[in-house]
């Protein structure tokens, strides 16, 4: 590894950095003169839907920054409301959220369209003056928006850093005085003292003018992001004439960055990267063509190679973990927290591959969601179902399980079964597959597209192949979960109640028959493959603690659910990773709620096309394997390695008070490895004082690993505080198997797991086998 300087001040391409009067420059490339990009900036007027009595026209437009939208205000000494293009997680045509679908008529469904916001910000609903009207603003909107997703990191980059100094020019006059660049400066979370803000300014007012303007401002930009770090690594390879040749980048993939490169690679990185034609005809890579390099997806920490479906989907459902979620209808706490349509689609555009649905009797006849015996609200199961069914496989193809906890009465039950079989239609699973009696799960190949229905069964499976059917209802007992939930409603341990089964919903279980677990020995020898327990978090752990690798083949021919305790009422999540490490498949938690867990969950689902299936490693899924998570013994699991960790730098951290001034973090990085007992560790650089804009370490870690397959990494960035506990900055976790060496840039994500697109982490890895 390259000795690195203590001092560092990111190089940005001539070819497109603009000054900053030449605003918005992000668009320069691609949108220029775009007519839908005119549009927006020009504006018009929107109905907004808030009831069916509020529904008020206002002026939306896009600012001249071409990343925030605003519109106007009514309110006295208000002003205009704001919000940024990447706060949207999508635009929705039609009649497609809650509110639009309560509060308008069908016959304005040409008219309406919805802005659904990440995380949980309330969508806006709105209504165009006509079905032209609307058809161009959802267009122009998608257009902008896509372009703003794939710009590169760099670009995205200066575009914040312009967007600071529009806002540090409080005159607008297209001119910096020193106090507006001490402001600028603060804005990218930077404390400079004056002679160091005075100095720069110096350097850059070559025209002696008391303000930067045009070329001034540009020369600011690069004195500022100029990144030495990158700079030293760079003149260690480029051997060439001061430039980086082929050979010298090949030269730096096979030494540095560990790749099996071929020099085909190197001129494939260089005419994907270089900005320089000269240099690109050369075969040569510019610093500036370098630097591009490390921030895109070749120079991520993570494998571009698993960025889409790269493991055999092709093994039993069983031997795959499957994201999934529990109480999926919650937006917030168990409690009192709403229910709603919107919980399942963005569960579902997460990839979660398994989805709950808590049934009871609605007024009617129409039975509905929500959290029994609480005052959580409801949303009808027949709007769930039409969700479900719209959203399931736009992320990925693989299956959907709909977990169902059935406290409906028998007409209830059997309208849900029709709303299942009628909206649902072919894409519901309503009898094996194949013609005979299977002995084994089919894949999620063999189920792409497809619904599972996990839930009470009158029957055996086979009943289906030996015409021995039943033909009437009958009783079952009740969901493991939902006598949990009600021994936490009563002060005594209620008996657990047997409940009518409407035999049309029975007959849709098919691979996910519920079952109430007993022991592992009780479940080898009675229960088939396709019969599988819910295990609540207390029961799971003490099995994971003290029959590990008993739990670990259990897994091996069915599917095992674990849920959080009844007592989380605040919607918190258990730690993932033990239940992982005994092989079960569907580890529920609270989507909703923004934590570790969920970071944990997201980072072991980034790989495989981020599809929500993850294939098990071989050791958990063969039957002769005696893995202990616990107590580690030798087998295929042992792979000891050594893993080198150099947290170099960050950029353009994002200020946490953004409402104080004068507020900026001082950063530090935590390295976590999360997996088996023995592997479990977390290590800490000291903290930056005063610098979120480019802090620099140089610190070194080493992690020793026994058991890389099961190895998460998570990288969380934080502001110290020496009174209270540290803030949350942003994290990035992701499998060690999905780590690439050498040096990598990591994104940096927010608490809810979306990404930070100016910030990131700059780090030097290296995974070896350990002597």
């Amino acid at each position: 590894v390259a000795i690195l300087p203590t001092a560092i001040k990111t190089l940005p391409s001539e070819s497109y950095l603009m000054c900053y009067p030449q605003m918005p420059f992000v668009y320069s490339e691609s949108l220029e003169g775009d007519s839908d990009l005119q549009f927006l900036l020009l504006g018009g007027k929107l109905v907004k839907v808030r009831s069916k009595s509020w529904k008020h026209g206002r002026y939306f437009k896009l600012e001249e920054d071409c990343q925030t939208f605003s519109h106007e205000s009514k309110k006295a000494f208000k002003q205009n409301h704001t919000f940024s293009i990447e706060d949207i997680e999508s635009v929705r045509k039609g009649r497609q959220s809650e509110g639009l679908k309560k509060y308008t008529d069908a016959s304005v469904e040409d008219l309406c369209f919805s802005i659904i916001f990440k995380g949980r910000k309330k969508n806006l609903d709105l209504m165009a003056e006509s079905p032209e009207d609307l058809n161009k603003w959802v267009s122009s909107l998608e257009k902008v928006i896509n372009n703003m997703h794939n710009l590169s990191n760099q670009k995205k980059s200066e575009h914040w850093i312009f967007s600071c100094i529009r806002k540090a020019d409080k005159n607008g006059d297209n001119m910096m005085t020193l106090k507006e660049v001490k402001h600028f400066l603060r804005q990218i979370n930077v404390e400079a003292d004056d002679s160091y803000a005075a100095d720069l300014f110096k350097k850059c007012d070559t025209s002696n003018s008391g303000t930067l303007e045009g070329e001034e401002i540009k020369q600011f930009y690069y004195m500022l992001t100029h990144r030495e770090e990158v700079d030293v690594i760079y003149e260690k390879y480029a051997q060439t004439e001061g430039q980086m040749s082929d050979r010298d980048l090949l030269n730096f993939l096979l030494n540095e960055q560990r790749e099996q490169a071929t020099a085909e690679d190197a001129h494939r990185l260089i005419e994907k990267y270089e900005v320089d034609e000269t240099a690109k005809q050369n075969n040569c890579m510019t610093k500036d063509g370098f630097l591009m390099y490390l921030q895109q997806d070749d120079g991520c920490i993570f494998n571009p190679a698993h960025r889409s479906v790269y493991q055999d989907m092709n093994q039993p459902l069983n031997h795959y973990y499957i994201s999934s979620s529990h109480n999926t209808y919650l937006m917030a706490d168990q409690l009192k927290g709403p229910s709603s349509t919107e919980a399942y689609i963005k569960a579902l555009l997460k990839s979660c591959r398994c989805v709950e649905l808590d049934c009871w009797d609605g007024a009617n006849g129409e039975p509905v969601i929500y959290h029994g015996h609480t005052l959580t609200s409801k949303v009808l199961f027949k709007d769930v179902i039409k969700a479900i069914k719209d959203y399931a496989f736009k992320t990925s193809q693989y299956p959907v399980i709909l977990s169902l906890e059935n406290h409906c009465s028998v007409e209830q039950q059997k309208l849900m079964a029709r709303h299942l079989v009628f909206f649902l239609g072919d894409a519901l699973v309503k009898k094996p597959l194949g013609d005979t009696m299977p002995t084994n799960f089919p894949s999620p190949e063999a189920l792409k597209g497809k619904f599972l229905i996990k839930g009470k069964r009158l029957n055996k499976l086979d009943s289906i192949f030996t015409n021995n059917n039943v033909i009437e209802d009958g009783t079952v007992s009740e969901e493991d979960e939902a006598a949990e939930c009600k021994e936490n409603s009563q002060k005594e341990k209620p008996k657990k109640s047997k409940i009518k089964l409407d035999k049309e919903l029975s007959d849709i279980v098919i691979y996910c028959k519920s079952v109430h677990f007993n022991s592992f020995e009780h479940s080898r020898e009675n229960q088939a493959f396709y019969e599988m327990s819910s295990f609540k978090e207390s029961k799971a752990f003490n099995l994971a603690e003290t029959s590990a690798t008993a739990f670990m083949h259990h897994n091996m021919d069915k599917l095992s659910r674990i849920y959080p305790a009844g007592s989380r009422t605040d919607s918190s999540n258990y730690n993932p990773v033990p239940m992982w490490n005994v092989g079960c498949q569907i580890v529920a938690l609270n989507f909703q709620t923004n934590s570790k867990e969920m970071h944990l969950n997201q980072g072991r689902f980034l790989p495989n096309g981020f599809c929500g299936y993850i294939l098990k490693p071989e050791f958990q899924r063969s039957l002769s394997s005696q893995f202990n998570p616990n107590t580690l013994t030798e087998g295929s699991w042992l792979k000891k390695k050594i893993f080198h960790v150099m947290v170099i730098s960050a950029q353009q951290l994002p200020k946490l008070n953004k409402e104080k001034q004068k507020s900026i973090v001082d950063p530090l990085v935590k390295v976590e490895i999360h997996g088996v007992r023995a592997d479990n560790a977390s290590k800490e650089t000291d903290h930056i004082e005063n610098n979120g804009f480019n802090p620099m370490w140089n610190k070194k870690f080493q992690f020793d690993i026994s058991v890389p397959e099961l190895a998460l990494v998570r990288f969380l960035l934080e502001d110290h505080d020496t009174a209270s506990q540290n803030d949350f900055i942003g994290q990035y976790c992701l499998p060690l198997t999905s780590v690439q060496n050498g040096y990598r840039h990591v994104p940096v994500l927010n608490k809810r797991g979306d990404i930070i697109s100016s910030a990131s982490l700059f780090v030097h890895l290296m995974l070896l086998d350990a002597p």
